[in-house]
């Protein structure tokens, strides 16, 4: 575990805890690491959600299908980004989303009621993974409420230049990549990917932005 503590210490739930301590939590917390290929379920709808994720290495994706089998990216998480807390801090009885490794990736997971119930051993660093991981169930809140704001405008042109201008934004300049392909930027968005593709020509012949793959510039 300790080839990880670097990761770790840049964890939300770690925040403010140095790599000797953090890899001394592990055990108390009973933390275990899987790896998983590109594509793998990571977490399946309707599973137990109770296991808080942290990715190590690779990246994993927050999928929604609804009845039709239409797909939603929910939420993209890369190194040392959590993943699965707010369903398993809500106690679900079962997950309504499907979490899925988006590449080759290392996942630690982690019981999350070793991380809100104190152990035997009284460990000092509980309160501060509680208010820590508090803290990150606050981002992700804004998060959502940020990519209601996207996936509500009308029209693929409006979503897609909100979510860039937001990007942008983030990023701090003009120039930036963002972490989908054009299928997963059309999940994302909840648009049809043929009229996501000819928006994006339309505003390049436009002179409104460059784009090649996954790097956006605005013009």
């Amino acid at each position: 575990m300790k080839k990880y503590s670097e990761i770790l210490c840049r964890c939300p739930l770690f925040e403010g805890v140095n790599g000797d301590d953090v890899t001394a939590m592990l055990g108390c917390l009973r933390a275990r690491v899987e790896h998983f290929d590109k594509k793998y379920t990571v977490f399946a709808e309707g599973s137990p959600a109770k296991y808080v994720g942290i990715v190590l290495s690779g990246s994993v994706q927050t999928v929604r299908n609804d009845f039709y089998g239409n797909r939603s990216i929910i939420a993209n998480a890369g190194p040392s980004e959590m993943f699965g807390e707010d369903f398993a801090c809500a106690e679900m009885s079962s997950l309504p989303i499907s979490i899925i490794a988006n590449e080759p990736s290392e996942v630690m997971l982690i019981d999350c009621s070793h991380i809100l119930h104190t152990c035997s051993n009284a460990c000092d660093f509980h309160c501060r993974m509680i208010f820590n991981l508090m803290k990150d169930l606050a981002r992700k809140t804004v998060a959502f409420h940020e990519r209601i704001e996207i996936t509500s405008k009308r029209t693929t042109r409006e979503k897609l230049m909100t979510y860039l201008m937001g990007q942008a934004k983030l990023a701090g300049s003009d120039s930036f990549e963002i972490p989908f392909d054009r299928q997963e930027l059309a999940d994302f968005l909840e648009v049809d990917r043929s009229g996501l593709s000819a928006e994006i020509g339309k505003l390049r012949d436009e002179g409104v932005l460059e784009s090649n793959r996954k790097h956006f510039r605005l013009l």
